[in-house]
């Protein structure tokens, strides 16, 4: 299953009894866009549930915690693939460096309307990705390069709450933020140093 289907499972194919009910399997929820009310605000959990067939439309979302990763190599040519290429920012004490790392994230259930209604299908490239670039380079960029590895879950937290703040409103909530890698781009030699690779203690 590709990274998008992963977390926008799509217009559902296993409506049964002539699309009188739809079915939503563990872990997902279903919004329903009726061509009278449109969106409606209500979401439906796991289990059978009943809607009108043809005026009704119900749509799929992966429901449970997933990963968006950030990493070296990472295809972005599907631009709602779940990740992005390392971030490139400056530190406080003007040092290049290159980020890398994951944010886990899933779905708002009670906001998911809202997520559908006011930004579609394309919300990893509309919202994610850009917040996410930009939030991590601003708190990197504030943080002077000797510090990094001492101040790594303080960073964490800061960019997981500071996330959480601009996705509050777009049905998208962070459960965490993990640095995995963040190098020095050295100006000479075009070689880079590995500030710290291993995963934060719990």
């Amino acid at each position: 299953m590709a990274d998008f289907d992963k977390l926008v499972v799509g217009f559902l194919v296993d409506e049964v009894v002539g699309g009188f009910f739809i079915s939503v399997p563990p872990g997902h929820i279903a919004c329903v866009y009726d061509r009278g009310y449109g969106v409606l605000k209500k979401v439906w959990g796991p289990g059978l549930h009943l809607k009108i067939p043809f005026w009704q439309v119900a749509k799929l979302f992966n429901a449970q915690i997933l990963e968006y990763t950030i990493r070296h190599g990472f295809d972005i040519n599907n631009k709602e693939s779940l990740g992005d290429e390392p971030i490139l920012t400056t530190t406080k004490d003007g040092k290049s460096i290159s980020i890398e790392g994951s944010i886990l994230l899933r779905i708002d259930k009670a906001n998911a309307p809202e997520l559908w209604e006011n930004i579609g299908d394309n919300f990893i490239s509309k919202v994610v990705r850009p917040y996410s670039r930009s939030r991590i380079s601003h708190v990197l960029s504030e943080v002077n390069s000797k510090d990094i590895p001492h101040s790594r879950s303080g960073i964490e937290e800061t960019l997981k709450n500071e996330l959480n703040q601009l996705f509050a409103d777009k049905g998208i909530v962070v459960e965490g933020v993990l640095l995995s890698e963040v190098k020095i781009l050295e100006n000479t030699a075009q070689t880079e140093r590995i500030v710290f690779a291993a995963p934060a203690k719990a």
